[in-house]
C-alpha cells in the first residue's frame, strides 16, 4: 500500500523536476504563462515540503497535543506562498499589456506546458489515491487537499498555457494571450488561495473552542 508520505515525495520530486523546465523554456521563450506556472510551482514545493515535515512531527511528538495543529500551519504558509506569486505575476502582466511586450516562442512554450500538463494529472491522481487515515484530524485532511487542489490547478494552467501558445503559433499573432493568460491563471490561483485561508481561520477557531 502507497503511504501518503510516498505519495507526496513522488509529486514533490515531479514538482521540481517540471520547475527547471518551466524556468528556462519560460526565459527563452518569453513566456510569462510559464512563469507564472513556475512560480506557482515553486509554492507547491514549499508546500508539500511542509506538509510532509507537518506529518513527521505530528508523529515524532504524538503526545503533544500542540503539534497535532502542525498540518494546518504548513497549510497558512501555503496560502502566504501563494498569494506572493499571484501578486508578483500581477504586477508583470499589467506591465506587458501596457508597453504591448508580447514577443514569445510559441513552439517551445506548446511542448514544456504540454509536458507540464500531463505531469501535474498524473500528480493528481497519484495524491487522488490518499485515504484518510483512523487518526487524521481536521487539519490532516485540510492540508492534503490544499496540496491536491494545487496540483489540479497547476495542470489546468499549464493546459492553458499550452491552448494560448497553439493560438499563437496558427494565427502568428494574438501575443497580448500571453500575459492575459498569466493574469488568469494568477487569479484563479488566488481565488484557491483565498478559500483556502478561510478553511484554515475556521479549523483554528474550531480548535480553540
Amino acid at each position: 500500500m502507497v503511504t501518503r508520505q510516498q505519495r507526496l515525495w513522488t509529486v514533490l520530486w515531479l514538482n521540481v523536476a517540471l520547475l527547471g523546465l518551466l524556468v528556462l523554456v519560460g526565459v527563452r521563450a518569453g513566456s510569462l504563462g510559464l512563469l507564472a506556472a513556475a512560480g506557482d510551482y515553486i509554492a507547491d514545493i514549499g508546500a508539500i515540503a511542509l506538509a510532509l515535515f507537518a506529518i513527521w512531527l505530528k508523529s515524532s511528538h504524538a503526545a503533544d497535543g500542540r503539534y497535532t495543529r502542525a498540518p494546518v500551519y504548513a497549510a497558512l504558509v501555503n496560502v502566504v506562498l501563494l498569494l506572493v506569486v499571484v501578486v508578483a505575476v500581477l504586477i508583470e502582466a499589467l506591465h506587458r499589456l501596457m508597453t504591448k511586450s508580447f514577443e514569445m516562442q510559441p513552439t517551445p512554450v506548446i511542448w514544456t506546458a504540454v509536458i507540464a500538463a500531463v505531469f501535474m494529472t498524473l500528480g493528481a491522481f497519484i495524491l487522488g489515491g490518499d485515504m484518510d487515515a483512523a487518526d487524521d484530524t481536521s487539519a490532516d485532511r485540510l492540508n492534503m487537499r490544499a496540496v491536491l487542489l494545487d496540483t489540479i490547478a497547476d495542470a489546468v494552467s499549464a493546459g492553458a498555457v499550452a491552448m494560448c501558445g497553439i493560438i499563437m503559433l496558427i494565427t502568428g499573432g494574438f501575443g497580448w494571450l500571453d500575459p492575459v493568460v498569466a493574469a488568469v491563471i494568477a487569479l484563479v490561483v488566488g481565488f484557491h488561495a483565498i478559500e483556502l485561508a478561510r478553511d484554515v481561520a475556521r479549523t483554528i477557531k474550531n480548535a480553540g473552542d
